[in-house]
């Protein structure tokens, strides 16, 4: 029987947790290069903004990378191991710290600027600051699964294993978070 081959993304990640496991730095820098830039986006917005609590997050769970990559048993893929990782950490921190005040430009780099235009520059401002209050008001699993689904690019299988949750509650909590942004979203249109 022929085995398919491993995307090379994945098969290049396994080399690497095996060269952390035998003790190289190197290998695990170039796991921070490859998914840490990921890892703050997706903690940033978790915690609504916060640059220093995404940081406190990603730092902590780049720690327990380290720490714990020895034993990775590979049963998920590398980087879903990795936001789960994150996720837990950022939940850590929500559970110990009051709720903190949005950061209205957060969402700035999704809406390229609009050049010598001023009502387009306060629409789009204005456009950002209700998406980002619209994913602060979101239940927890419906922001994180709206964020690891629509802004990184995961899998629902790739989602259920970074959040312990099964595929179908992973549809299900996008599905309600979309068609709850839809609503909150519906004037702008």
């Amino acid at each position: 029987m022929v085995t398919a081959e491993p995307p090379e993304e994945e098969a290049s990640d396994a080399a690497l947790v095996r060269a952390v496991g035998a003790g190289d730095a190197e290998a695990f820098r170039e796991i921070v290069d490859r998914y840490g830039p990921r890892m703050y986006r997706y903690a940033l917005r978790l915690v609504g903004g916060n640059d220093t609590d995404a940081a406190e997050v990603t730092q902590e769970a780049l720690i327990s990378a380290w720490k714990d990559l020895g034993t990775f048993q590979g049963r998920s893929s590398l980087k879903t191991w990795l936001f789960r990782l994150v996720h837990r950490r950022a939940v850590d921190l929500q559970r110990h710290r009051r709720p903190t005040p949005i950061n209205d430009d957060l969402l700035s780099r999704f809406v390229p600027e609009a050049s010598d235009n001023p009502l387009q520059d306060v629409l789009d401002a204005e456009l950002l600051a209700a998406l980002q209050q619209a994913l602060d008001e979101l239940p927890w699993h419906q922001r994180a699964v709206w964020l690891l689904r629509e802004v990184e690019g995961m899998s629902y299988d790739e989602i259920g294993e970074a959040l312990a949750l099964p595929v179908g509650s992973v549809r299900g909590h996008l599905h309600r978070g979309r068609r709850t942004l839809a609503e909150r979203m519906a004037r702008w249109r």
